[in-house]
C-alpha cells in the first residue's frame, strides 16, 4: 500500500500529572488529523490534560538497552533475605558478632 498515511508516536498528560507519557501510534495524514485521533483513541473521561503528537520518523532513539556500559556506574545489589547468610559470612563486622 504506497499511499500509507504517516505514523504518529502519542502522547498524554494526565490531570494530576507533570509529565506527558507515551501512550502508543497512530496513523495520520497530518499533525492535525493525529491529534483528533489521538483524543478520540487514547483519551476518556477528559482524562488528558494535554496532547503531543510526533510523527515517528522525528523521533531519535538509542540503539542499544541501557546497561552498565553507559557510564552510570556500577549496579547496585539489592540483597534478599534468601542470600543474607553468604553476605554475612564476607562482612568482618557480622563475623566479630559470631
Amino acid at each position: 500500500m504506497g499511499s500509507e498515511w504517516p505514523l504518529w508516536e502519542v502522547f498524554i498528560r494526565g490531570q494530576h500529572g507533570l509529565n506527558h507519557r507515551h501512550v502508543g501510534s497512530l496513523h495520520a495524514p497530518d499533525a492535525a488529523m493525529a491529534l483528533k485521533h489521538a483524543r478520540d483513541v487514547y483519551t476518556r473521561r477528559r482524562e488528558g490534560v494535554s496532547i503531543w503528537v510526533v510523527p515517528s520518523i522525528r523521533i531519535t532513539a538509542s540503539d542499544e538497552v541501557l546497561g552498565p556500559d553507559t557510564g552510570h556506574g556500577p549496579r547496585k545489589v539489592y540483597p534478599h533475605p534468601s542470600f543474607q547468610e553468604d553476605l554475612d559470612a564476607d562482612d568482618p563486622i557480622e563475623a566479630k558478632k559470631r
